[in-house]
């Protein structure tokens, strides 16, 4: 019976041809009419229309472009996209090949680099499983690693105005906002990210992308959004290193002109408050704090039978793990892509989570990240996670709050720098599944309970 249906499932893949999946990544901005379209372009159209890049299509097709460039079900198509901008920049809508002068900017609108991704989750079986977890829901660091590959297409399309500007200028991951589950992403419904340039700085620039997904109970597009991420990329010179000028954005609809006073604003509260954590601990309230904090730790370091049995030192929650980083998994500017790393520090803290709460967590959101130091191959990188803080007003719903942070190792040399540092906030299943109780966590150095402070106040604002 078991062979039948393995037999039976087979024949029915078999019956899908991998060619009608490849990409149809149509374009607003060519100028050929709806009957001569162009099949495979660097755009697509509005959020509102049919055509996107298909999640599922690079699945059943072999790898040729971008040999040793990471591949995930997205990112395949996506390097795909950016490679129609060289092969054919008119079609682009976006390149001039006539100027070959790197330091000249333009203006773009934001329609220019829209970019819309389809995961046919409902239809295509194979692309479903490549984004299930164990408990049949969403892989969340799958799609973060998405989101990362999306917003780098989309900043590509923005800043590149001829294939010369591929040698000259980089595009990185500065950081990236915080992001809120708004609501459960499900893995058997359509899914959809929506993505464009929203504002502009002199060498930085703002991505939004949605995650959409549309079910019977959403009725409009604000129901059906289920996560909105910012990302900040950073233009740099590849030659000198220094900062790059790049396109600026015209924005043409309101609700892109919004968008542009809400980022600039969002800019300008983030440059104030990194200036005020630098004078945080310079007076005596902060200094209370540290040592209310320290004080429950102290009993646990030096009369460990008293300690209260409701709680745990932070350094007893802690995971980690290395890897060496390798070529497959570089970007196209030589550098470890991005997403690669969110994907790896989600799942080392849902990791954590999980082993704290005693039942598979529920994640809520992920919290701003910094990219403080690019990663390269052969990098001997780890991974240090622990439960930094719980929040526990609320019984039903507590909430962990979990610290990652990557080190670049260089055992040569026996140095090691922080290249990252991620924060994501989970909950456990109000089902009543959840056999242990949730401890209070508490820092056992003064290190550590500057760094509760610091999450707590971020949380706060």
């Amino acid at each position: 019976m078991k062979s039948s249906r393995f037999k039976y499932a087979i024949s029915t893949l078999n019956k899908t041809n991998p060619r009608s999946h490849y990409p149809q990544i149509l374009t607003r901005l060519t100028h050929t009419g709806p009957s001569d379209p162009i099949p495979i372009t660097s755009t697509v159209s509005s959020p509102d229309g049919v055509s996107a890049i298909d999640a599922g299509s690079s699945l059943r097709k072999p790898i040729s472009l971008w040999p040793g460039m990471y591949h995930s079900p997205v990112t395949n198509a996506l390097w795909q996209a950016r490679s129609i901008i060289f092969e054919n920049p008119h079609a682009a809508g976006g390149l001039n090949n006539n100027n070959n002068d790197d330091s000249s900017v333009t203006s773009k609108p934001p329609s220019l680099s829209r970019t819309t991704i389809l995961y046919p989750f409902s239809s295509d079986y194979i692309l479903r499983e490549q984004y299930r977890n164990p408990w049949n829901s969403i892989r969340v660091g799958k799609l973060l690693e998405d989101l990362d590959a999306l917003a780098g297409t989309i900043s590509f399309k923005h800043c590149f105005n001829h294939p010369s500007m591929a040698e000259s200028l980089l595009l990185v991951t500065a950081s990236v906002d915080k992001m809120v589950i708004k609501r459960p992403i499900l893995v058997d419904s359509d899914l959809k990210i929506v993505g464009a340039v929203t504002w502009v700085g002199r060498s930085s620039m703002e991505i939004q992308l949605e995650v959409l997904q549309s079910t019977e109970e959403t009725s409009d597009h604000q129901d059906s959004q289920a996560l909105v991420a910012n990302f900040t990329f950073v233009g740099r010179d590849s030659k000198t290193g220094k900062s790059a000028t790049l396109n600026q954005i015209t924005p043409e609809t309101e609700k892109e002109k919004l968008l542009w006073k809400e980022a600039d604003e969002r800019n300008k509260l983030w440059k104030e408050k990194r200036q005020q954590q630098k004078k945080e601990f310079d007076n005596i309230k902060e200094t209370e704090r540290l040592n209310a904090l320290l004080a429950e730790g102290r009993v646990f370091i030096d009369m460990p039978a008293l300690a209260d049995r409701d709680s745990i030192l932070i350094q007893d929650t802690c995971l980690q793990n290395s890897l060496v980083c390798m070529p497959q998994q570089r970007n196209t500017h030589g550098r470890i892509f991005g997403g690669f790393l969110m994907r790896r520090a989600f799942e080392l803290a849902f990791a954590t989570a999980y082993a704290f709460a005693g039942s598979a967590p529920v994640f809520l959101e992920a919290d701003h990240v910094d990219f403080l130091k690019p990663v390269d191959v052969g990098n001997f990188l780890r991974f240090k996670s622990c439960v930094l803080f719980t929040e526990l007003e609320n019984p039903e719903e507590p909430l962990i709050n979990i610290e990652v942070v990557a080190h670049v190792t260089r055992p040569e040399l026996r140095t090691a720098e922080v290249s990252n540092k991620f924060y994501f906030t989970f909950t456990t299943n109000s089902d009543g599944t959840t056999n242990s109780k949730i401890r209070s966590v508490v820092p056992a150095t003064e290190e550590e309970a500057r760094r509760v402070i610091e999450r707590i106040d971020a949380e706060k604002c």
